[in-house]
């Protein structure tokens, strides 16, 4: 059994919902890869175009989705000043209810905020994306 409050979840990954998202992402304009990475736990890694950033910019994020429909799904920003992360959660904790957000720009668990998401993994990576495309338009209004 996996403790409440490592980020894991007490089910295995399961690769055929990371190799359908995988589809979602591979070949379009917006994502420069898209890769089920093997090595240490296994995840989607995906990263974003920099042509779709206002900066130079490194983007990335990375999903952990489980069996049990538990899941991470981290987004990052790397710049030469810093980085700008967040990430939606599914998963058994002791810092707040099973699905929570953890807002940008630090991630941090002591910020992480109680939320609900959906079940199926198609409308969370929908609305993931729809949160990164609000990002993208939230940093073009600022130049």
């Amino acid at each position: 059994m996996v403790p409440a409050n490592d980020g894991a979840s007490p089910a295995p990954i399961d690769r055929s919902v990371l190799e359908r998202m995988q589809s979602r992402f591979v070949g379009r304009r917006m994502f420069e890869s898209a890769e089920i990475v093997t090595e240490g736990n296994l995840h989607l890694r995906v990263e974003v175009s920099g042509d779709y950033y206002p900066s130079e910019v490194s983007v990335r994020f990375e999903i952990r989705w489980y069996r049990n429909d538990d899941f991470n799904a981290h987004y990052q920003e790397e710049r030469r000043d810093g980085a700008w992360k967040c990430r939606w959660d599914r998963h058994p904790n002791a810092h707040n209810s099973r699905d929570h957000f953890h807002p940008p720009p630090a991630a941090g668990r002591t910020d992480a905020e109680d939320a609900q998401w959906p079940n199926d993994h198609r409308d969370v990576t929908r609305l993931i994306l729809d949160r990164i495309e609000e990002r993208i338009e939230t940093l073009w209004e600022r130049q």
